[in-house]
């Protein structure tokens, strides 16, 4: 991505928040027209307002769905933050701001259109390929929704991309612009390097027991044990369920003769052909001649029968076929043209056909073998329908087994057992859980999901002693816990990690005499030029590095090359330091066009991104939106921006 994309930070933000909040998926965030109590709302827009429980809610759904995106990658950390959590909420002003246009502008979503939206949702097909009204309704009930709930937020939600694609649509990225940072992109730059590594240093490096006891105090969160929760807890998923079901024989037996189509083969036939390709727009007089060479050859074929593979092999114009004798292998209806089709199948094996005209040309067709329809056994599919009844009628008895599942966890709060026993359920027990997930565990684990962990964590769960909230960690999956132990967060003592310590502060010492090193060797060759103890040539740009460490690529592209040859040094994390010597700027012979039409389209969606912002604070100066309670405040703002931001520059 481009660096004029990377620095545009707020662009981004708000990319990746419209990548996340999509609110027509399946999520238990609240209705857009819910009005909290004054001492609950953290905001207002027009005469709007969000509530805690939303901003919270619209939190964890974005942790949960970036643990899903991105599995043990996954750091909660990073969006766990205060400035995090102010970009949720203001996403859901801008939510609730291009509501209102919306309504404004009496945009209105038709029910056909609606109807394919929800049609198009995946998993809700059945395996007859018909919607599954069933398994819709038990995805809705538990996240409290009724259809017609669900459907009127769905509506909103498509007049907002209505919306979202109107103002997109008027941004372009002019060609100047792209071009030029495609250019920067594909400059190639001749470089040699000059390494000086840290485990060269590390002899010279003189450590004493005060800094390493300074080390340990001021890096004291290094060397803390994190808190850690063993908990008991129950799984609800429609497999339990499914697990817990008997099916019959004669249930088996009966879903066996009603569906007795999906468990039969249909007629199959096998056929060889000699295609004498005709063009869809070809003239009169190539038709003609096309057709002439087809009959000559259908009379070669009926005068030598036998002869029709070698025929096809010389003459056919399908090549695919023909190298094959003009074998087409074995075919059911649908699966050619019909004019092909009809004939295929009105055939008897050994027969020739006449001429046949399809919009490919003219074919003469062989048939060669025919395989009935026939229908699988009872015997050979009943595991399966089985498997199926369970799944049907365990999707049916989800619904009314999750609210069962949800109200006794609450009534009975000090214990799993009486839901776990009305459920016929298997309370089991985990140690060691973290606040945050655990790149070690499988991402798709109950145990690990965001939502789960934060409920477990929760006040209520760990000081009160109560089940946690039941949690939904997949389609049709609710999980509840129990505290048993809790472990505060630790200090390991400075004896037991002073090797450690030893470890990171003789590393910091050498990099910090590695680092000395270098920058009197570079400014040793920014008084006299020389080649000697550099490496050998080799050319990188933004787009190929050949090898070289990211950190040295990006100070060899931003180096003043207005001289050369340009030497810059650059700290190399982890190795040492470096210095680059800079001989040759030159373009590439061969351009990337394909990338490079990539990178104008990147810059055409980041403008679009640019008319979306400035069209929502145009949107939500008009609501008069009020944050009534902000989780970063402006002047924390500025002081994150300044401990960011390079140190000035000290007067000359």
């Amino acid at each position: 991505m481009f660096e004029f994309i990377r620095t545009h930070q707020r662009l981004m933000q708000f990319a990746l928040l419209l990548f996340i909040f999509p609110s027509f998926a399946f999520v238990g965030i609240q209705s857009y027209a819910h009005f909290g109590d004054a001492d609950n709302t953290v905001a207002k827009v027009g005469k709007q307002s969000i509530t805690k429980q939303e901003w919270e809610a619209a939190h964890q759904e974005q942790m949960a769905q970036l643990q899903q995106r991105f599995g043990a990658q996954f750091d909660s950390r990073i969006f766990d933050t205060p400035e995090a959590r102010q970009r949720v909420l203001e996403n859901l002003i801008a939510q609730r701001a291009l509501g209102a246009e919306a309504v404004r502008d009496h945009l209105s979503i038709s029910d056909q259109a609606l109807q394919q939206s929800i049609l198009a949702i995946p998993g809700l097909t059945a395996a007859d390929g018909k919607f599954d009204v069933e398994r819709y309704k038990a995805l809705l009930a538990v996240q409290g929704m009724t259809p017609a709930m669900y459907e009127s937020r769905l509506r909103q939600d498509m007049a907002l991309q209505q919306i979202n694609g109107a103002i997109q649509s008027t941004a372009f990225a002019p060609k100047t612009v792209a071009s030029s940072l495609s250019d920067l992109n594909d400059q190639e730059r001749q470089i040699q390097e000059m390494p000086f590594k840290n485990d060269a240093s590390i002899p010279q490096v003189k450590i004493t027991d005060a800094m390493l006891k300074a080390y340990y105090d001021k890096n004291i969160s290094q060397f803390e044990v994190p808190e850690q929760v063993k908990a008991d807890y129950v799984v609800l998923s429609s497999e339990a369920l499914a697990s817990q079901i008997t099916v019959s024989d004669a249930d088996i037996k009966s879903f066996y003769d009603q569906n007795a189509k999906r468990y039969g083969v249909e007629e199959q036939r096998r056929a060889s052909h000699i295609l004498v390709a005709v063009k869809k727009d070809a003239s009169a007089a190539e038709v003609a001649a096309a057709k002439a060479k087809a009959e000559k050859l259908l009379a070669q074929v009926r005068a030598a029968p036998a002869d029709f593979a070698r025929l096809a092999k010389a003459n056919s114009d399908d090549p695919g076929s023909g190298e094959r004798g003009g074998d087409l292998d074995l075919f059911g209806r649908g699966m050619m043209v019909k004019p092909f089709e009809d004939a295929a199948f009105g055939m008897k094996v050994g027969d020739t056909s006449d001429l046949v005209r399809s919009d490919f040309g003219f074919h003469i067709i062989k048939l060669t073998e025919i395989k009935p329809a026939a229908i699988k056994p009872l015997a050979e599919v009943k595991a399966d329908i089985a498997t199926e009844i369970k799944k049907q009628l365990a999707a049916k008895k989800y619904a009314e087994a999750a609210e069962i599942f949800t109200n006794t966890a609450y009534e009975q709060g000090d214990s799993l057992k009486p839901v776990a026993d009305k459920l016929k359920l298997k309370i089991e027990t985990a140690s060691n859980l973290k606040r945050v997930p655990s790149p070690d565990a499988a991402p798709t684990s109950p145990l690990n999901n965001p939502k789960f962990l934060a409920a477990l964590f929760s006040n209520d769960a760990l000081k009160s002693k109560h089940n946690t909230e039941a949690v939904e960690v997949a389609p049709n999956t609710l999980i509840v816990a129990h505290v048993v132990e809790y472990q505060p967060v630790s200090k390991l003592p400075f004896e037991a990690v002073q090797t450690l310590v030893r470890a990171r502060v003789t590393q910091i010492e050498a990099a910090a005499l590695t680092r000395k090193t270098g920058e009197a060797k570079l400014a040793e060759l920014q008084k006299k030029d020389e080649v000697s103890g550099f490496g050998p040539v080799k050319s990188i740009s933004r787009t190929k590095n050949t090898g070289t460490d990211a950190a040295g690529v990006a100070a060899v592209m931003k180096a003043d090359v207005s001289k050369l040859p340009a030497l810059v040094g650059v700290d190399i994390p982890g190795q040492g330091y470096s210095i680059f010597r800079i001989s040759k700027v030159e373009r590439p012979a061969v351009l990337d066009t394909a990338r490079r039409a990539s990178e104008q389209q990147q810059v055409a969606n980041a403008l679009a991104q640019e008319e979306m912002l400035a069209y929502i604070d145009v949107l939500k100066q008009r609501a008069k939106v009020k944050i009534i309670a902000p989780v970063v405040t402006k002047t924390a703002q500025a002081d994150d921006k300044t401990a960011t931001d390079p140190a000035p520059k000290p007067a000359k």
